[in-house]
């Protein structure tokens, strides 16, 4: 029950434990965000082992019922109002009426879904086996005489060309049925008012299909109170609660039940074979997408969705049960749904969104784990095509027209050779390129284009031929089929790289260059290059999300720097439309050590050597033998794991090898010294990170009776060390919580190169973009003030993005309320203000005072305290 208590507003979250004082202060931020709505954008850190994801959850669905509560009562108040001079009696009437329609429909709608939820309970009490998809019904494809399967069509008639392979993959004549049944975009507008497609949806996204997954089972958890009023639900059965109607998204390549498109593999391969075997030309339809003779089959799917909390397995097989299209049928379910998951790439892209038929306008995006948003942002617009792919595709499709070359018509004989040339004008450019003398650089797109003539074709039309004519699917499909019928011979294969699918990427990238991007070469080996396109900033690919939504909930463990999101997510947004929010962690205070060593020694001494890991610095041999020495220290003091991130791959190698060397003073290596202490491990570049983390597990945790808290003496191992990257795959996505991180060391700041193309132009594009902002918004303001705030806005940039980096790699360390680490930053740097207010707050809070002025041997002292206290580990 909502309420104010001693004068402080009071929600009831439905959260089913106990929340934390961090929880509560998190969810209250959130219902603040959605609550005031009007392109509200929240971007708010919660430490990972904070509980964030249900806190998301029991913020956002409070808000949301209480929303739809409220506007069921208004709705009721407008009817009341357009009757104000009506007898009341007649207005009582008319009332009364309403409330019974509306309690009516969501009466039938939740004893529905109820119904299904009991039946679906059943079977699992029973064990009942789904029944499996029938494959003696499909159709064989069986060996055609002529291979015409892969054969492009009779040339694109009119109708044909406009506009038929819809976004949705639907042809034409079947969008034109699921807009009389109601299905996807097109539904009629009386069924989007019966399921509830005009209403509010929560859409939440985040990066993989595993943490989907992840907070999908954590939406299983609470309990939520009917959406509507307490005075429309009188004594009605289902007042109690109101189960979440929730919905998963996804693509084709994880959805598709047509054995014969889901084994192709790719993503684009299946997605072409999908909208092929829909067009009014095709001898071999699917069989399972939605029409009007599985309609029934089409509104169970709809409602078996709305009624189970599935994931995206849970909806496949649903889809195989009932042998109807769960990546088309699950449209249906859409205007039904209160909260939609899907990952980053469908609700990134507008094509992606239209093509699911979802509408932000009004409704609400979260973004979990956004600490990587703008790059995702960037890898969605992102294509690349190298020089040995470009020779693959040539062959691709000298293979293709040797075999069907003279029964190509007209157009589809002028587009295949237009290809050719295109592909043999960007391999032409490759090709001199390797002669440069830079290995890398920004390509001028017009000097590109004029290779072999190809700015002489008509590219938007060539691109259009390739995605109606399926042509990349109907070539590589071809050589696969061929290779498959030549097993034996030993000519080179090269079916398994969809190369022309590749190429269709960056062509479109090529003829949508927008002042956000760039084309850059870079020589991948003696005799391979590559070109790659680039979005160096997010700011306009964002603003279909940011200008449509309701309200934007950016959440993450590791946010810090928050400057970056309203910088270039929202740079024309309002402060006011902003909230910021870093939460402490759940971890008492005493379970956290935070030390910067900025020096071998106290900051007093004149001996002491300074530790600065930059890039002119950092091959200081005496520097990285102090390093050493001090992770030596570290190992001798910390039990079980201790995981240490180094800025780069090469400096991690350079390091190794520096400690691998005896000399005079030390005719023992570090390294030698270092095995003794502790089992080492270190990630590679390439290398399998899966491989090492289970060694390096298995030696923490390996025999529990002897692993102790207690240091090692003598040559007795106790634990182990890992040597990993910061940006590496050791560095995001992996829990080192307990033992396995007792003490965490990041050495250096892991600054970008800036002298790489690609920095120097999103440094370039970040300094002319805020300087034009400024002089529109400041015509006043001085050309040289102008001039230094831009070039600070490109350095900040710069310098987020490292930290980034550096906070991600910190959040490895502390996983849960009883977890307890230390961490030790290994940079004079980060003992500066500047950098100091870019780590996230709970970090902040765990530093010691004054650490950086103290040395090695102050450090040392504080570490042996500090797991001193913490006692033996008993963690499960």
């Amino acid at each position: 029950m909502d309420g104010v208590i001693d004068g402080v507003r009071k929600i009831d979250f439905h959260h089913p434990y106990t929340p934390y004082d961090v929880q509560e202060q998190f969810m209250y931020t959130v219902y603040d965000v959605l609550q005031q709505g009007e392109g509200q954008v929240g971007i708010l850190e919660s430490p990972t082992g904070t509980g964030k994801s249900l806190s998301l959850i029991c913020a956002a669905l409070t808000w949301l019922r209480n929303h739809k509560k409220s506007k069921f009562e208004s709705s009721v108040a407008e009817s009341a109002e357009k009757f104000k001079d009506e007898p009341d009696w007649i207005v009582n009437q008319m009332l009364k009426r309403k409330r019974e329609e509306i309690l009516k429909q969501w009466e039938e709608r939740e004893a529905r879904l109820k119904k299904i939820r009991a039946k679906e309970k059943q079977l699992e009490e029973r064990g009942s086996k789904r029944r499996r998809l029938q494959d003696g019904s499909l159709r064989k494809n069986g060996k055609t005489d002529d291979d015409d399967e892969w054969l492009l069509d009779g040339g694109q008639d009119d109708d044909a060309s406009q506009g038929d392979d819809d976004p949705s993959g639907f042809s034409k004549e079947t969008r034109n049925l699921m807009g009389k049944l109601g299905m996807g975009p097109l539904q009629a507008k009386e069924e989007e008012e019966d399921t509830g497609g005009n209403e509010i949806k929560i859409y939440y996204t985040s990066r993989t299909h595993s943490q989907l997954t992840q907070f999908i089972s954590e939406l299983r958890r609470p309990t939520f109170p009917a959406s509507l009023p307490d005075s429309l639900l009188g004594d009605s059965p289902c007042a109690e609660s109101e189960d979440i109607k929730h919905l998963p998204l996804s693509s084709r390549q994880r959805l598709c039940i047509n054995p014969s498109v889901s084994r192709l593999g790719s993503l684009p391969a299946i997605n072409d074979r999908c909208t092929e075997l829909q067009q009014p030309k095709s001898n071999d339809k699917c069989q399972f997408v939605p029409n009007a003779d599985n309609l029934s089959l089409t509104h169970q799917f709809r409602d078996n969705a709305l009624a189970t909390l599935p994931d995206i397995e849970d909806l496949f097989e649903l889809g195989k049960k009932l042998q109807v299209c769960p990546y088309y049928a699950s449209r249906t379910a859409v205007p039904g749904a209160e909260i939609i998951t899907l990952p980053y790439p469908l609700l990134l892209q507008k094509t992606a969104r239209d093509a699911l038929g979802i509408k932000l306008e009004g409704s609400v995006v979260i973004i979990d784990e956004a600490h990587n948003i703008m790059d995702a942002v960037a890898n969605v617009y992102a294509s690349e095509v190298s020089l040995s792919g470009l020779k693959l595709a040539r062959q691709m499709l000298g293979v293709y027209v040797k075999k069907f070359g003279k029964r190509l018509k007209g157009e589809n004989r002028v587009m295949v050779a237009q290809v050719a040339r295109v592909v043999d004008g960007l391999r032409d450019w490759l090709e001199n390129a390797l002669e440069m003398k830079n290995d890398q650089g920004i390509v001028d797109p017009n000097v590109l284009l004029r290779s072999k003539g190809i700015d002489q074709i008509n590219m938007y039309k060539l691109i259009q031929y390739i995605q109606d004519s399926k042509l990349a699917y109907k070539v590589e499909g071809y050589v696969a089929h061929a290779e498959s019928q030549d097993a034996d011979n030993n000519s080179p294969k090269f079916s398994s790289t969809p190369m022309l699918h590749t190429l269709l990427s960056f062509l479109v990238s090529l003829n949508n260059l927008s002042s956000e991007g760039r084309i850059f070469y870079h020589r991948v080996s003696q005799s391979d290059i590559k070109l790659s396109y680039l979005l160096l900033s997010p700011t306009h690919a964002f603003s279909s999300i940011a200008s449509s939504a309701r309200a934007i909930i950016l959440a993450g463990g590791t946010m810090s720097p928050f400057e970056d999101y309203t910088a270039h997510l929202f740079p024309n947004l309002a402060e006011s439309k902003i909230t910021t929010l870093s939460c402490g962690h759940v971890i008492p205070s005493s379970n956290l050590c935070v030390w910067t060593l900025a020096s071998s020694g106290p900051k007093t001494d004149p001996k002491s050597m300074e530790f600065e890991f930059s890039f002119q610095k950092r091959s200081n041999k005496s520097m990285i033998s102090q390093l050493g020495i001090a992770i030596l220290n570290i190992c001798t003091a910390v039990p079980d794991g201790v995981v240490v991130f180094f800025p780069s791959y090469g400096y991690l190698d350079e390091v190794v090898a520096a400690w691998s060397e005896a000399s005079a003073s030390q005719p023992k290596p570090l390294w030698d010294r270092l095995q003794a202490k502790k089992a080492i491990f270190r990630e590679t570049k390439g290398g399998s990170s899966d491989e090492v983390l289970e060694q390096y597990t298995e030696a923490v945790l390996g025999n529990e009776s002897k692993t102790t808290s207690k240091p090692s003496s003598g040559s007795t191992r106790n634990g182990a060390l890992l040597l990993s990257v910061v940006g590496g795959k050791m560095s995001e996505g992996i829990n080192f919580s307990d033992r396995l991180g007792r003490c965490v060391v990041v050495v250096g700041l892991p600054y970008p190169n800036i002298h790489s193309p690609d920095w120097k132009a999103r440094i370039e594009y970040i300094e002319s973009t805020t300087l034009e902002r400024l002089k529109s918004s400041n015509p006043s303001l001085p050309k040289s003030e102008a001039l230094a705030a831009a070039k600070q806005a490109a350095r900040d940039f710069y310098e987020n993005a490292c930290m980034r980096a550096v906070n991600q790699s910190i959040g490895r360390a502390i996983r849960h309320r009883n977890d307890y680490a230390a961490i030790v930053l290994a940079d004079r740097r980060f003992g500066t203000d500047r950098i100091r207010a870019k780590l996230p707050g709970w970090i902040r809070g765990g530093l010691v005072e004054g650490c950086e002025n103290g040395g090695l041997g102050q450090m040392m002292g504080k570490l042996s305290g500090f797991f001193r206290s913490m006692g033996a580990p008993n963690d499960a």
